[in-house]
């Protein structure tokens, strides 16, 4: 959330930023600034709204003069989203500018004490405050400054700072929130992520936590808090630039969701050698893994969801018992875990701060902890004890697909490679899974090859004001994915209820037309989801099944139906998850919803 970029070069800044900015624009915002520092004094242009509304404040940031500069995207958490609000925020005196990714969580006190000593207050937000405290300790040594502010907050943060004083030098400072240094010639950056400076340098720095870098155009250097120079080594990225661009396609969702049979492809290869699965990156002997008596499975939003999954995948492989845990609550709950627990965090980004504390709890409680992430070098890549990564590249759409189906990869690799080393499963089921596997790809663009019918159906049902989606088993946890998938994109009401559970309350909100989708692809249990459909449709609903091939006789059933390819129970949740996305995408663009950017919502949750 938030989004972070500086420039200091011998380009006009204001327009690089803006283009910065609007690589970052899916990591959710509703306001926009900039601060130039020209000729010696910090000029702040910021705009409640998108970020167009900025461009045109400043004709695309021709105005605005200077070659340092920051600016920033905001996600309100302090202060209703206003013009003032926005950032940067500027010092009393508008000696310092700041922007800030993060929380300060010892604010209210901090604001208190520097009313209290003459300092007066624009804006509602906690980062004035950080702006504030340079102005109050600031005589004349900027690094000092710094060390002494960030000793004063509590909470996380990521900072830009420009200096009126020291005008050929960017300031930055991460402690729990993401920054990146941007490494080029006679011109270097700052952002929150790699999609905002990918087109000028794949050169970059990563700054850990309670670091301080001195950006200036031909030099950057790095400090700790006492002062010490930090060595770092370059990281390169290797990213295909047109990975975090549309490429043709409307929006990057839909692009996202036509990568997954590639991403999961990706993902799996480098893991099958000589018809094994190598996880190389888990330094755990089998009998370290024999010693486990539960898994513990950490994760917010979608990744909660692959959590899910996860938990009936294991317990049917490895038969020890799984809890998947919102990372949110994990903390709050005083949890049982110890050294004979394994804990499995799954973070896209691997920043999600909710994910991260859960993490470093389970492992002040003696938990070896494995991390499923997406993004080299991310926190929780770092502080994991073992980390395996999805190779989805850069998923720019909020509402996430391809991270989605590549963390589900991990776990089929993660089952079979467990299952075979505890001797859980035959070497015959194995070869037959490790086929399987094989095969996804192939069959997810199958589905996608043949989306025309989900195209059709989304055009009849987008009018459904609430939608239920039930299911038993996995097709449960699929169930939580595919309604969120379509809420949080297409702002219709929508909720996941295990099948067996609607007699329990749930079947009373059913009425005539109501739009039920009904998974019915666990083979075990195909027959008692049918009666759950006969129920609901006995009640006037309108049934959407998705069931696979061989189950035909539930077109009998269901008004329509969508059959997948066949593969085994475990295995399914892949190819399932593919028309649910679809049918999300669809839905939403039919209703003119911003689809790569809904309201309210954030691609990259680095607070609480």
């Amino acid at each position: 959330m938030c989004g972070i970029v500086g420039y200091i070069g011998e380009e006009q800044a204001a327009p690089l930023l803006l283009t910065g900015l609007e690589k970052l624009e899916y990591r959710g915002y509703d306001s926009a600034g900039l601060c130039l520092n020209d000729n010696g004094a910090l000029v702040v242009k910021k705009s409640k709204g998108k970020l167009e509304v900025l461009k045109n404040l400043t004709d695309d940031g021709k105005i605005l003069h200077g070659t340092v500069g920051i600016g920033h995207t905001r996600w309100a958490t302090h202060g209703e989203p206003s013009d003032v609000n926005a950032h940067p925020h500027l010092s009393e005196s508008g000696r310092f500018a700041v922007v800030h990714n993060g929380i300060i969580e010892n604010y209210i006190f901090l604001r208190e004490m520097l009313m209290s000593r003459g300092l007066s207050f624009r804006s509602n937000t906690d980062t004035e405050v950080i702006a504030q405290l340079f102005e109050y300790y600031y005589k004349g040594d900027i690094m000092d400054t710094v060390i002494r502010v960030m000793s004063k907050l509590d909470g996380s943060y990521a900072l830009g700072i420009l200096c009126r004083d020291n005008p050929d030098e960017i300031i930055a400072v991460r402690k729990e929130s993401p920054l990146i240094i941007g490494l080029g010639e006679k011109e270097n950056y700052i952002a929150s992520d790699i999609p905002a400076i990918l087109d000028k340098t794949r050169n970059i720095y990563r700054l850990e936590n309670n670091e301080i870098a001195v950006i200036k155009r031909d030099s950057v250097q790095i400090f700790n808090t006492d002062k010490m120079p930090v060595k770092k080594e370059t990281e390169k990225i290797d990213w295909d630039i047109h990975a975090a661009e549309k490429d043709g396609y409307e929006h990057f969702m839909f692009k996202e969701i036509m990568e997954q049979p590639k991403a999961f492809l990706n993902t799996i290869h480098p893991h099958l050698k000589n018809g094994r699965v190598v996880l190389d990156e888990i330094h755990l002997s089998a009998e370290e893994i024999r010693s486990f008596r539960k898994i513990n499975i950490l994760a917010c939003g979608s990744a909660y969801h692959v959590g899910v999954v996860a938990k009936y995948v294991f317990e049917k492989i490895l038969r020890i018992p799984v809890e998947a845990d919102l990372a949110s609550e994990f903390r709050y709950r005083d949890p049982i875990v110890d050294d004979k627990t394994l804990t499995i965090v799954i973070s896209q980004s691997g920043e999600t701060a909710d994910t991260k504390e859960a993490m470093k709890e389970a492992q002040r409680r003696g938990s070896h902890v494995i991390a499923i992430v997406n993004v080299l070098g991310s926190a929780i890549a770092k502080e994991s004890d073992d980390v395996i990564y999805t190779m989805a590249g850069p998923e720019i759409a909020v509402a996430t697909t391809k991270a989605y189906s590549t963390q589900l990869a991990v776990i089929y690799l993660m089952a079979l490679y467990f299952g075979d080393l505890l001797g859980k499963i035959s070497p015959e089921e194995y070869q037959i899974y490790l086929q399987e596997l094989q095969t996804i790809p192939d069959k997810i663009q199958q589905i996608l090859d043949n989306r025309e019918q989900v195209q059709y159906l989304a055009s009849r049902l987008f009018n459904a004001e609430d939608i239920f989606f039930i299911g038993r088993n996995i097709d449960y946890a699929l169930s939580l994915e595919g309604s969120l998938k379509l809420k949080e994109i297409s702002y219709i009401h929508s909720e996941a209820y295990a099948a067996g559970e609607l007699k329990h309350g749930t079947i009373s909100l059913i009425e005539k037309g109501t739009l039920v989708i009904a998974l019915a692809t666990h083979e075990e249990l195909i027959s008692k989801t049918r009666s759950n459909m006969v129920e609901v449709h006995s009640r006037g609903a309108y049934i959407l099944c998705l069931t696979t091939e061989k189950h035909q006789d539930l077109k009998s059933v269901a008004q329509s139906t969508i059959f997948l390819p066949q593969t085994c129970d475990m295995m399914l949740p892949s190819l399932a998850v593919i028309p649910l996305q679809l049918f999300a995408y669809y839905v939403a663009a039919l209703k003119g919803c911003d689809i790569d950017k809904p309201r309210n919502l954030a691609k990259s949750v680095t607070v609480e």
